[in-house]
């Protein structure tokens, strides 16, 4: 019969697959998000009036049911409350990875795997990051690039009219790539999708569409502003 190598006295107090789940599912809230975020963005193409509108009704979403803004509170409480366990549970993983063993294996991994595993982790730092700046920038206009505007779609063109804002933009973008690329792929196999071989590969294969869509479908944006483009 099997044991455990771990004593019960040195057993850690949250189960490393408790956390890894929590990822998984807080990944895959950010994933629906941010697939929803990136088409909210492309209605720039349509103009900035129908940018405006969009912007409208996400604000009456809801209503009378919900107060004004109502549904977009919520949202944000749920993505707050999801950031703080996906942080959470990441650093207390990365954490008890390091101290796992005192000397490294003395054969080393591939250098992509290498590269794939510093990616996750300080491209989810720099996402973190990036979160802040995002919502100063987008929700509390803390921070104004280009001017202050009265509309969404003015402060939108507006800042990405700006050279450096786009960089900001496209460097976060590219590390949101690379952080779907293996988690999409990383919470489907914590989560016992991968039932065979075939359905590993299709994992894989949905891992890779997600995360292009995304990637294109965010850069496309402040890449048309920049160029000026949009109608």
């Amino acid at each position: 019969m099997a044991t455990s190598t771990i004593s019960a006295g040195k057993r850690p107090r949250t189960r490393s697959i408790l956390l890894k789940t929590v990822m998984a599912v807080t990944g895959l809230i950010f994933v629906g998000f941010i697939l929803a975020h990136m088409y909210g963005n492309l209605m720039i193409f349509a103009g900035e009036d129908s940018f405006n509108e969009y912007a409208h009704h996400l604000r009456e979403f809801g209503t009378p049911m919900l107060p004004e803004s109502g549904f977009l509170w919520i949202m944000r409480i749920t993505l707050l409350v999801s950031v703080v366990l996906h942080a959470a549970s990441a650093f207390i993983l990365w954490g008890r990875a390091g101290k796992a063993r005192s000397v490294r294996y003395i054969q080393r991994r591939g250098e992509w795997a290498t590269f794939v595993k510093r990616s996750m982790r300080w491209g989810g730092v720099a996402l973190l990051v990036f979160v802040v700046f995002h919502l100063l920038h987008f929700t509390t206009h803390t921070i104004n690039i280009g001017g202050t505007h009265d509309t969404p779609a003015g402060r939108l063109v507006a800042s990405f009219g700006v050279w450096w804002a786009v960089l900001i933009y496209l460097f976060a973008v590219a590390c949101l790539g690379m952080h779907l690329l293996h988690g999409i792929w990383s919470a489907g196999m914590t989560l016992g999708l991968n039932t065979s071989l075939d359905m590993a590969e299709r994992l894989r294969l949905v891992s890779i569409l997600v995360t292009v869509v995304v990637v294109v479908g965010f850069a496309l944006p402040p890449v048309a502003i920049f160029l000026g483009l949009i109608p």
